[in-house]
């Protein structure tokens, strides 16, 4: 993939010159093709349509892709992070530059919708789900059954792209799975053309079907690196997506494709080693879906990494300390290997820091000591995720003793001895699952899903800037973000609604 950095950032850039309806509607006797005739070319040619797609997963990595110059506008791993702030496991502890101190950790912009928070939420996965649109369109459509295996591919990718835009989205925009309640925009071509709110059930339908054909689209796709969507992260996003609707007598279809994801993944858990190294290198066995960052790419103190470890040249070095959570910290064994994960020196500003979990690759562990441009990977999905929710499912149904395995396939790797499971049962099992979630997944952006699914309220340690000692839930309207300003203005239909 490194080597094809460059010819992917560029076809980006012409992605967005190119996708807009007014380049795909010129006169065919004109200057430009038409959609008909791309499409048409991309049947006989894939490269025509995969330099787009490729475009698409720049975008998750890119700056400025939520509509601002902001330096917390960086893509995906942006809102991962937004996300860690609010569920509160993650605390600013010293706040020099002001980054995220009042409008994510204060909690004001998701009560307001004229923070540009808002918007840049709204507008990055938008902007993937359009650009996942101008792919399938080009492949025939949503109900597109191309000849060519290598077009197959790309369109389950972009089914799969889309549908887990629309995820995060159902998650940073509505408080809770109400089926009936009007909650986003469904659009399913590449268009200018605001539309109204759908109901959740409708927005769920579409993810349902959109990842089932990626999923059947995929069966057949070797994926040349890990940056790509293969049946297995796919049935993994679907997974989360059954999970995230609280429907109990879904859950054994939520088992089964954690268990088909565990198999056919090719992934085993991270090792005790393993989760101290750094979490920066995407050919890591635990990391089944994560992007390769490269001196071409060019990401540097506007990054993930750069807002988080004190080892890259950048904010979390120089004064902004984004750290674990006193109270859950507190939580962690002391014989737990991801204790050590943690500077843990009281007396030190930068205590509980991640020192151990992330850290640059590039920094010869000096502190800023990496270069400004980041090589270190993103990371987006582990396969122990799919251990901890085939845990937590289990339990839900009531199946302790399966569950308290799942837990402990993954546990073994972290604990010296794992037998206290066996006096867990209901909800204290439950309890300790749900713990090991937010431990395991610190910093990765997952605790925010994980409280949104089991609707857990959470309590603020001693060493937050701002709401020390009071419990948040996710009920709140607090928790969850507002649709921005200027989709207001200017989707009249939108407008109406509200």
């Amino acid at each position: 993939m490194k080597k094809n950095v460059i010819y992917l950032l560029c076809l980006t850039t012409l992605f967005f010159m190119g996708c807009e309806e007014e380049f795909l509607d010129k006169d065919p006797q004109g200057d430009f093709i038409t959609q008909s005739q791309l499409s048409d070319a991309a049947a006989l040619n894939p490269g025509l349509i995969d330099g787009t797609l490729q475009g698409v997963y720049s975008t998750m990595i890119s700056t400025q892709t939520g509509g601002t110059t902001g330096h917390d506008d960086f893509g995906h791993k942006a809102y991962d992070l937004f996300s860690d702030f609010l569920s509160s496991d993650m605390a600013l502890s010293v706040s020099t530059y002001g980054w995220y101190r009042a409008s994510i950790t204060e909690m004001q912009c998701t009560e307001d919708f004229t923070f540009a928070d808002n918007r840049q939420v709204w507008q990055h996965y938008y902007t993937i789900i359009r650009a996942a649109n101008t792919v399938i369109a080009t492949l025939g459509g949503n109900d597109a059954e191309p000849e060519l295996d290598a077009n197959k591919h790309i369109l389950g990718q972009a089914f799969a792209l889309r549908a887990h835009s629309y995820f995060y989205l159902t998650q940073y925009f509505s408080n809770d799975y109400d089926p009936s309640a009007e909650i986003l925009p469904l659009y399913l071509e590449a268009t200018n053309i605001g539309q109204a709110k759908e109901a959740t059930s409708v927005i769920y339908a579409q993810m349902e079907l959109d990842l089932n054909r990626a999923i059947d689209l995929l069966s057949t796709f070797n994926r040349p690196s890990k940056s790509a969507v293969n049946a297995p992260v796919a049935k993994a996003i679907l997974a989360y997506v059954i999970a995230s609707t609280r429907d109990t007598s879904r859950l054994p279809e939520v088992v089964s494709l954690c268990n088909d994801v565990i198999a056919e993944s090719g992934a085993s858990v991270m090792s005790s080693s393993e989760v101290l190294g750094g979490f920066n290198n995407v050919s890591t066995p635990g990391w089944i879906w994560g992007f390769d960052l490269t001196n071409e790419i060019g990401l540097n103190l506007v990054s993930w990494w750069g807002q988080v470890d004190a080892f890259s040249y950048s904010y979390a070095w120089a004064g902004d300390y984004k750290v674990i959570d006193q109270s859950l910290f507190d939580a962690i064994p002391a014989n737990d290997v991801r204790k050590a994960q943690f500077f843990d020196s009281p007396a030190n500003p930068r205590h509980l820091q991640p020192f151990f979990k992330f850290y640059s690759d590039q920094s010869n562990g000096n502190y800023g000591g990496a270069p400004q441009v980041t090589t270190s990977d993103y990371v987006f999905m582990r396969i122990a995720e799919m251990h901890l929710l085939k845990a937590e499912s289990l339990a839900k149904m009531g199946q302790d003793g399966p569950a308290r395995t799942a837990l402990s396939d993954l546990l073994t790797q972290r604990l010296p001895d794992v037998t206290y499971l066996n006096s867990l049962s209901g909800e204290d099992l439950l309890d300790e699952i749900h713990l090991q979630t937010r431990i395991e997944l610190w910093g990765e952006g997952k605790a925010y899903l994980a409280m949104k699914r089991n609707q857990r309220c959470v309590t603020r340690g001693s060493n937050h800037l701002s709401f020390v000692g009071e419990t948040i839930c996710p009920d709140e309207e607090r928790f969850t973000f507002e649709i921005p300003e200027r989709e207001i203005q200017f989707n009249v239909l939108i407008n109406e609604q509200n």
